[in-house]
């Protein structure tokens, strides 16, 4: 698959490798950190940030792409539809259709809740089939959730809400209890016990896999189990455009669009949770992105005109290992776990140049680094990136290791024929997950009373930066306490449907003459080539 010039840098890697495993290349100090990122890390550069001119946050900094859907108006225009007269009334409307939503259904039923969910694709399509890797939870005996806490906050700059990241990492071991009833079959050791594996930023093995698509096989439980339960309506293809709120200002419904009958349709609630995800498909600073095509920030959009805080949309997290060869995979993931396992980070010098079991962020900003610096690897279409070199792990762990241990990764690319367990990968840091969004608090509510959100879309837990598996556990959580919380509301009054905020939003921006040819929500990206 590989020829010219790749073929010339790869016989150079090769040379050193032997050398290279002999290297035990150290973690670097703080300052060294935080001069690396501040220098290369795309959250530090000013030209990709601007002030929220409009809403709650208004003076906060964001990047473009996000202040262009916040400063926008409504994609659709509602005239034609009746708020006196709703479609369909539920206890709970649940928006989105990936781990987040579907766990939320699960257990606001389970509370004896009248429960809908809608999606904009079908059920299960979402980022969540996409985590390889696999989720954190402190299950072993020499680990614990208070250390669990320390990583994350250490990883996150201190910036999560320690009462957030306490209630995820309590949650851990609850959860894993509830996935393994539910049938999810962890990989486990020669010994039938839990297989937990060690992650870049973590100080101790706690992720638990499933090969290496954890979060496809975890979905397909969920989907099971949802499907198991008529009495939860599902609405596929039918994506959340606005809100509606009562006279109070508390959320009591959602418009959503029927892409196939091509119509609005009104849903009364006395709860709504958010779990739509992230906003990766906006391909913020350009970079490519491993996102669903469903990810473009519709939540936030939802949230903030209703009068949602936001917290934390100045940071994003940009997957160390994001393929940038050959062509049509561009962006495609290579699971964290192979550098866990050995694998290293090759320049086109063919030396290493960061410790990768550093964090993320950490990780990505060496690459780039090394990119800007006149140190990476050219591929024939101009893009620009380092060597991911798997064969060492052959080496260390004995030949077809690679094949046993990541099937679904080995096969991927040997249709492309790219034999991961001989041949190298180009990687370069790819958009991956959106650190921040709407603010919730432990039970998953926002600031707009009744509007609860779950997964990618909350904000307030991860801080500056994520660990590895941390996301999978996040949605569970979350998708639990928000599901438990928003079905506590059946007994409320929702009140007469309004868009008042919806009106005040747009005043907002007339009054500071804000013109723009952007439309919210954005429901689908443009297609970008290479992705």
């Amino acid at each position: 698959m590989y020829s010219g010039n790749l073929l010339e840098s790869i016989e150079l890697v090769e040379k050193t490798r032997e050398s290279r495993e002999k290297q035990q290349l150290p973690l670097l100090c703080d300052e060294e950190k935080s001069q690396l990122l501040s220098s290369f890390h795309p959250d530090y550069r000013l030209s990709g940030f601007r002030t929220l001119r409009v809403g709650v946050n208004k003076g906060d900094r964001t990047v473009h792409e996000i202040a262009d859907l916040l400063e926008a108006f409504s994609s659709f225009d509602y005239r034609e539809v009746n708020l006196e007269s709703p479609d369909i009334e539920t206890d709970v409307l649940v928006l989105g259709g990936g781990g987040a939503g579907i766990t939320a259904a699960l257990f606001a039923h389970s509370a004896g809740a009248k429960v809908i969910l809608a999606t904009k694709l079908r059920l299960g399509n979402s980022n969540t089939i996409m985590a390889l890797g696999g989720m954190q939870a402190s299950v072993s005996e020499d680990d614990s959730p208070i250390r669990h806490f320390a990583d994350t906050m250490v990883a996150g700059k201190f910036q999560g809400r320690r009462e957030l990241v306490k209630a995820m990492v309590d949650d851990g071991p609850l959860i894993v209890k509830w996935l393994l009833e539910l049938g999810v079959n962890f990989d486990r050791d020669e010994k039938g016990n839990l297989l937990t594996k060690r992650a870049g930023g973590s100080t101790a093995p706690r992720i638990l896999s499933i090969g290496d698509y954890t979060g496809l096989n975890i979905i397909k439980i969920l989907k099971d189990e949802i499907r198991n339960r008529p009495d939860i309506e599902i609405l596929e293809f039918a994506p959340a455009v606005e809100l509606t709120t009562n006279e109070f200002g508390e959320c009591n419904g959602a418009i959503l669009f029927d892409l196939e009958r091509k119509r609005f349709v009104l849903v009364k609630a006395k709860s709504v949770i958010l779990a739509t995800g992230g906003s990766g498909r906006l391909h913020i600073q350009g970079f490519q992105t491993s996102n669903n095509f469903g990810a473009t920030g519709d939540a936030i959009v939802l949230a903030y005109r209703a009068g949602a805080k936001l917290e934390g949309l100045d940071s994003f997290q940009y997957h160390p290992t994001g393929i940038v060869y050959p062509d049509h995979m561009v962006g495609v993931l290579v699971t964290e776990a192979i550098r866990s396992l050995g694998a290293h980070l090759v320049n086109a010098k063919g030396e290493r140049f960061i410790n990768e079991l550093e964090t993320r962020d950490v990780v990505a900003a060496a690459m780039i680094k090394e990119c800007e610096e006149g140190r990476g690897v050219e591929t024939p279409s101009g893009r620009i990136g380092v060597w991911l070199d798997t064969p060492v792990i052959e080496e260390k762990h004995g030949k077809g290791f690679l094949k046993k241990k990541f099937p679904a990764l080995f096969r991927m690319f040997m249709r492309v024929k790219i034999n991961i367990e001989k041949q190298l990968l180009l990687v370069y840091p790819t958009l991956h997950y959106q650190n921040g969004g709407i603010l919730i608090d432990e039970k998953g509510e926002t600031t707009v009373k009744n509007l609860f959100v779950a997964g990618e879309a909350a904000g307030g837990i991860h801080g500056k930066n994520r660990l590895m598996g941390n996301s999978l556990l996040d949605i569970f959580v979350f998708g639990r306490r928000a599901g438990l919380a928003a079905a506590r509301r059946k007994y409320s009054e929702p009140g007469r449907q309004t868009l008042s905020h919806l009106e005040r939003y747009y005043q907002e921006l007339k009054s500071l003459r804000i013109t723009t040819v952007a439309k919210t929500p954005r429901i689908f990206q443009e297609y970008i080539v290479g992705d």
